[in-house]
């Protein structure tokens, strides 16, 4: 295994691929995020850790003023517990003996959350929690229009919480909805009008609860392309943004007002011709279902194809870049998250010089 590279080292001597962090950016999408919700008294910030899958940001985060972090899996938010985060929603179903009763002993351990959209799966989390004396907060998940989890709006909410509120161990704390499938809509005024209609499906379902005398506490969704939408619209109340704090070539164009801050070093290993242009980061340390990664540091190239372990460019006007085999190149990944969890470690940089690393550490946990 290689060693770890000094503090101090400049980021050209840094070994390839590998992800960088570019901290002065990251500082600044955190205080912008913090500083939107610090102006809110009603809606809370609950980022989403799957982005980043990282205990020190995941600190900075609620050092910052977030009540908490979101998680996708068990497997997750145990490593984030056993980094001190004590306050976690599990923004998923968890099914089945093995995770419900890994849930469960997690709850022993920190303020813990999840969602649910099925009644026997209430009465498993129900009863794993009585054999280990936990308790756990429960959310209904309603499908406000992504057609994933969740139960339709309405009455079928309505008989989920009833459940909740009637078996021991449980405590009923509100619902959740997640509107991904408008997160990605460039036009600000087309995604506004299509979250204000979701937050009304979840709106409708909360005061049918309320007026069956079910108190909604907590209304948790929302991302990082609708966040100021969402938490403007009754009646969300908890914010589960994630991908602000690294962003990349999609949400750079729906969020203009956060920066990129982070990026994949590359080496380039070959120029067979003066068009194309191989580097030594492929799928396996950049991922494109959304998308090729986008060269950053050169123009007159971009990325037309991504094999296991090379990445190939093209060169528009070959005599004007300058790129030789050796030397080090960046990409904006097209999907932050994924990208991510490619990697052991973030190498933390500023002003070009390395000044940490952070490992990794939910890196693969899908479970």
């Amino acid at each position: 295994m290689a060693d770890t590279p000094q503090v101090g080292t400049p980021v050209h001597e840094l070994d390839t691929p590998i992800l960088l962090l570019d901290l002065n950016a990251f500082e600044r999408n955190i205080g912008r995020m913090a500083a939107f919700f610090a102006g809110k008294s009603t809606v809370d910030l609950r980022p989403h850790a799957k982005s980043h899958k990282c205990p020190q940001i995941a600190r900075r985060q609620i050092e910052s003023g977030a009540v908490g972090i979101t998680c996708a899996k068990v497997s997750e938010a145990e490593v984030m517990a056993e980094a001190g985060i004590e306050d976690i929603l599990v923004a998923n179903e968890v099914v089945g003996p093995t995770k419900v009763q890994r849930l469960a002993e997690l709850a022993t351990h920190c303020h813990l959350m999840v969602a649910v959209d099925d009644a026997a799966n209430i009465d498993e989390l129900s009863s794993a929690c009585q054999k280990r004396g936990a308790s756990l907060r429960v959310l209904v998940e309603i499908d406000i229009g992504m057609a994933r989890c969740g139960v339709q709006p309405g009455p079928h909410a309505l008989a989920l919480a009833q459940r909740i509120v009637d078996v021991p161990n449980l405590t009923f704390m509100g619902l959740q909805g997640y509107e991904g499938h408008l997160v990605g809509i460039v036009d600000a005024q087309e995604r506004a009008a299509k979250v204000c209609a979701a937050m009304g499906l979840l709106q409708e379902t909360k005061t049918l609860l309320e007026m069956r005398g079910l108190p909604v506490a907590i209304v948790s969704g929302g991302g990082t392309g609708t966040y100021d939408m969402s938490s403007s619209v009754p009646p969300m109340n908890e914010i589960q943004a994630g991908s602000y704090v690294f962003m990349d070539t999609k949400y750079i164009q729906v969020r203009p007002e956060f920066e990129s801050s982070l990026t994949v070093l590359t080496t380039v290993l070959s120029r067979p011709t003066p068009e194309r242009i191989i580097v030594d980061a492929g799928m396996k340390a950049m991922t494109h279902e959304f998308g090729w990664p986008r060269p950053i540091d050169v123009p007159g190239t971009s990325v037309v194809g991504l094999s296991e372990e090379h990445g190939k460019l093209e060169a528009t006007e070959p005599e004007a870049v300058l790129l030789k085999p050796g030397d080090k190149t960046c990409f904006m990944p097209s999907h932050c998250c994924t990208t991510v969890n490619l990697h052991d470690d973030l190498y933390v940089v500023r002003d070009g010089v390395l000044v940490d690393v952070w490992p990794i550490a939910a890196r693969g946990c899908a479970q």
